[in-house]
């Protein structure tokens, strides 16, 4: 699984019950024709970036065709999910520091 791009855009909370701030990161993934993963239609992650109290994570993810943006009833492998859970620190870490 290789990702090739992101969107990113900050959730507000008009309930006010969250704590922190939520981010939805859409990342654009490639992956090979044979792994399971793989559909003719491009496959997307949207994540979920939590930053509050208990530091920052990926508090949940779907899978996504990209041309349909229909869901997908997969989940990540545990390397697959370090792997998305380290590309938004740091793209997320790079865009804070931008913003400064």
């Amino acid at each position: 699984m290789k990702i090739t791009g992101h969107t990113v855009e900050h959730l507000e909370d008009p309930t006010g019950i969250l704590q922190g701030e939520r981010y939805e990161y859409l990342l654009e993934v490639e992956v090979p024709e044979d792994d399971e993963l793989h559909t003719e239609n491009g496959l997307l992650i949207k994540a979920i970036y939590a930053v509050d109290e208990k530091g920052a994570r990926v508090a949940q993810y779907y899978l996504m065709e990209q041309s349909t943006e229909k869901y997908l009833d997969f989940e990540l492998e545990e390397e697959e999910e370090e792997l998305i859970g380290t590309y938004i620190a740091r793209q997320h870490s790079e865009e804070e520091s931008e913003s400064v």
